[in-house]
């Protein structure tokens, strides 16, 4: 998380590592997340990644290693805090036997790492959680976090920008926003930078920034740490910022555009998994052995064409882990994803993470966006728990902090609060809710 902190501080400045040769500055270039409109942006207090989410896995050799990064929008923290809240609840003499540690303190060190990011002189910053919308996918999450943080959940409709500054419409009147916790793609954050027809952010939120009047977490540009072709250059770069090795390695991957590299590639198209570099929640990946021959030809023509555009990689026999399925428990493919958070100070690891697993036998993508699920995953720790041993309740709360019900509001609803006259525009603002969350994956998928 340290040495992508400094890639983007330096990606977005002086491009050092670039004139080191550490990384090709093409590369940099051809990022589809790699956006000019951040560079200049100096954060608050020097945090690009408040929030990062690194995918592991482990190989049939028994091999730790990092699969991808996620330092855009990661997202999976609500199945976290669900299935510790579910599994506190059904079996919390487990949990005081074992000594699990708890997950609850993630919304607060959330909290703690956004107030730190308000821009300079604001003592109390006023937080808002931006979200899509309901028709995404990841709209309970982002309802969830922001109860829990006891800070406003808002859209883009929900703020304005006046003087370099941006504002959240209230019944007491416009209230100025210091940071922003954006759920949102960098594309749909201001119209004026980037895609003209966004109904989902704000016209003018990049210029506030630019001037230090709000704080927008993650920051805008960190895509292009998540570009799957950076991703080989990380044991480089961690060289290049920290002085020291990587204690986790990278999974071996084919960079399409080195000599040689293609013709390999398609050589040994039906052994390997081909991935878009700017994918995401395994929208686009193709997994040669489980692919037909017309899929593969239609791959070859799509690599030939755009090499830049896919990396490729062994089929990893990712571990198993006993699941529970219709015909009993059955072993299924797994990774981890533990979520960090960084506030300027100390990068502090959620003690847990999303298990995800592949719930079809034999399938190796996770994702949930691809029909994958989830387990609680648990750190023993030594401390013993503080609650007592049969407090059920108060054992639930000290795990995974209080969620009691929340309100979704129904499309149908949320259609209500609308002109009938505004049918067309609501058309087009549930597309984009919907769409970013799908149209690569998105960010926010998981």
């Amino acid at each position: 998380m340290l040495a992508l902190e400094r890639f983007l501080a330096d990606v977005y400045g002086p491009q050092q590592a670039v004139r080191d040769g550490v990384i090709p500055a093409r590369l940099l270039s051809s990022s589809t997340h790699f956006h000019r409109a951040a560079a200049g942006i100096e954060p608050a207090n020097g945090v690009r990644i408040q929030v990062a989410g690194i995918d592991l896995i482990r190989d049939e050799g028994g091999t730790w290693r990092v699969l991808e990064d996620n330092v855009r929008v990661p997202s999976g923290v609500s199945y976290v805090i669900s299935n510790r809240r579910v599994m506190a609840q059904t079996l919390p003499e487990l949990f005081t036997a074992m000594r699990v540690r708890p997950v609850g303190d993630y919304p607060q060190r959330l909290l703690g790492t956004l107030r730190a990011a308000a821009p300079p002189g604001v003592e109390h910053p006023t937080i808002v959680v931006l979200t899509p919308g309901v028709y995404n996918s990841a709209y309970f999450e982002h309802t969830l976090l922001a109860r829990l943080m006891g800070v406003e959940l808002v859209e883009g409709r929900d703020l304005f920008c006046s003087d370099g500054r941006v504002w959240m419409r209230t019944t007491a009147g416009p209230t100025r926003v210091d940071v922003i916790y954006r759920r949102v793609d960098d594309e749909y954050l201001d119209p004026l930078q980037f895609r003209a027809d966004s109904m989902l952010g704000s016209p003018g939120m990049l210029l506030a920034a630019r001037l230090g009047n709000v704080t927008i977490a993650n920051a805008v540009g960190n895509g292009v740490a998540d570009d799957k072709l950076v991703y080989t250059y990380l044991p480089d770069l961690i060289r290049y910022y920290l002085a020291e090795e990587p204690v986790l390695a990278n999974v071996r991957t084919w960079r399409l555009e080195e000599p040689g590299a293609l013709e390999e590639v398609l050589d040994r198209l039906d052994e390997l998994v081909v991935k878009p570099v700017d994918g995401s929640g395994g929208k686009g990946l193709v997994v040669g052995p489980d692919a037909s021959r017309a899929e593969l030809d239609v791959l070859a023509a799509r690599l030939r064409h755009d090499p830049r555009g896919w990396i490729a990689q062994p089929v990893v026999q990712l571990s198993t882990i006993p699941t529970l399925v219709e015909d009993g428990m059955r072993p299924r493919h797994a990774d981890l994803r533990p979520f960090a958070v960084n506030d300027g100070h100390d990068v502090w690891v959620l003690p847990g993470g999303l298990t995800r697993v592949a719930l079809p036998e034999g399938q190796l993508v996770v994702n949930s966006s691809q029909g994958g699920g989830s387990k609680d995953t648990w750190i023993v720790g030594d401390d013993p728990l503080t609650t007592r041993e049969h407090d059920v309740q108060a054992l639930v709360a000290d795990q995974a902090t209080v969620t009691s019900s929340i309100p979704v509001i129904s499309p149908e609803a949320h259609l209500q609060d609308h002109n009938p006259e505004d049918g067309p525009r609501q058309d087009q603002q549930q597309q984009q809710q919907q769409s970013r969350g799908t149209r690569t994956g998105g960010a926010d998928a998981c």
